[in-house]
């Protein structure tokens, strides 16, 4: 635990690292209202989940592209703090329509919200490398993906709890809060400059930035993309693993929502488990993960998490019992956990800081494309097959990749 404690007792990073936790709590909080809001209207509906999911998934093909480019340009402190205020402000406003059932405009506030976060996204994991030193990026790493895991196990537990007690509008009110607080977090990071970086250097930099338009940094940030072989294979898994969490979202919601006959408050702990399976994933992997390549670690979890995946639909389907269901979400996220932590590793090593924003922006497009065009399909096709069916085929799917790559990674010589 040491080398956690190291990297948290970096002041910046443990500003970034706090202000997200707060932050995506109030998103879990969020969420669990939104499902809430689709389940009212129409019980069960996989394309109801799928309808409103996609104003939050827009957004990264729209305002991604332009967003990696001004990342690069922009101070990545200041354009965090202003995205958190501005989102803070819209969320607020959400459950004015609430009360007026005014959905059209309650779409249209999400997909400015998610518009925002395409600034906010790429820039948060693009300052890693700018707070830490180098030789901390991968438990940097495992700490960043543990504020997701954290929010899940305090958010996604009680959320279902508060958003029945409290309805939809104080869930949004206290992610308004919470994005506040993330904010102001973010706005007491000290900005550090390098103290290699000559003002010749700045001075250069700045005349480039000027003499480049914004059209020609996108090509030059997606042929940097195409042509790096690690991004280009990173970006691959990456868009498998979100085609198969696109295909399973909406279904899962709609598969424990019937098996346990509750809306949110069996599904929210049940994330909760799985929070807490990747939060302990996210420890374990950080304390040993230098020692394996990450691409092995990425297709051995993929493997394990398929097989996972498959005994949590044939156990539920067959033995609707919540303590069960429990222990099997905390298994599968201790196992999914390692590949976005290895993915991020790879990128941040490869990469050249300059190129950081654009890439990640790129690699934000890849993920979302994959999640949106599969969570539509696995909607559609979960009306005919059903929610059980479509569980085992993704299952299946996940350790048939991570079984190939891992018997055929000798022939791969960039996997070692």
């Amino acid at each position: 635990m040491s080398k956690f404690t190291k990297v948290l007792r970096n002041r910046n990073f443990f500003f970034l690292w706090l202000g997200q936790i707060i932050s995506q709590f109030g998103d879990r909080l969020d969420q669990m209202a939104l499902i809430a809001l689709v389940y009212s209207r129409s019980e069960g509906s996989t394309i109801g989940i799928a309808k409103i999911l996609s104003f939050t998934i827009i957004p990264v093909f729209l305002i991604g592209p332009v967003a990696g480019v001004y990342i690069d340009r922009w101070d990545k402190r200041r354009t965090m703090y202003i995205c958190d205020f501005l989102r803070a402000a819209l969320v607020l406003c959400i459950p004015l329509f609430l009360i007026n059932k005014n959905f059209a405009w309650i779409y249209l506030i999400i997909f400015v919200i998610f518009s925002i976060g395409r600034f906010f996204v790429p820039a948060k994991l693009a300052i890693v490398p700018e707070l830490v030193e180098k030789d901390d990026l991968l438990i940097a790493n495992s700490l960043i993906n543990t504020t997701g895991m954290i929010a899940a196990v305090l958010g996604f537990g009680i959320s279902g709890i508060i958003v029945e007690r409290l309805k939809a509008a104080g869930g949004f009110y206290l992610d308004s809060l919470s994005f506040l607080i993330s904010g102001t977090l973010i706005f007491l990071i000290a900005k550090k400059f390098s103290a290699a970086m000559s003002l010749r250097k700045v001075s250069k930099e700045i005349a480039e930035v000027i003499r480049k338009s914004v059209v020609q940094e996108i090509k030059e940030g997606m042929l940097y993309f195409v042509n790096h072989k690690d991004i280009r294979l990173t970006a691959g898994i990456m868009f498998f693993l979100w085609s198969a969490l696109g295909a399973v979202y909406v279904v899962i919601i709609a598969f424990v929502q019937k098996t346990l006959h509750s809306a949110t408050k069996d599904l929210g702990l049940l994330i909760m488990f799985l929070g807490i399976g990747l939060f302990i994933g996210s420890l374990i992997y950080g304390r040993f993960g230098q020692r394996v390549s990450q691409y092995k670690v990425i297709f051995a979890s993929l493997v394990l998490s398929g097989v996972m995946l498959i005994i949590f639909a044939v156990a539920l389907h067959s033995y609707p019992y919540f303590i069960s269901a429990a222990a099997l979400s905390l298994s599968l996220g201790i196992f999914i956990s390692p590949i976005m932590i290895a993915s991020n590793t790879i990128i941040h090593k490869v990469s050249d800081n300059a190129m950081m924003g654009k890439v990640f922006s790129s690699l934000e497009m890849v993920m979302h494309l994959a999640f949106l065009i599969f969570m539509f399909l696995s909607s559609f096709l979960a009306e005919r097959w059903g929610n059980f069916t479509i569980l085992v085929i993704v299952g299946c799917l996940f350790s048939l990749l991570g079984i190939m790559n891992l018997i055929f990674r000798r022939r791969l010589p960039w996997l070692d």
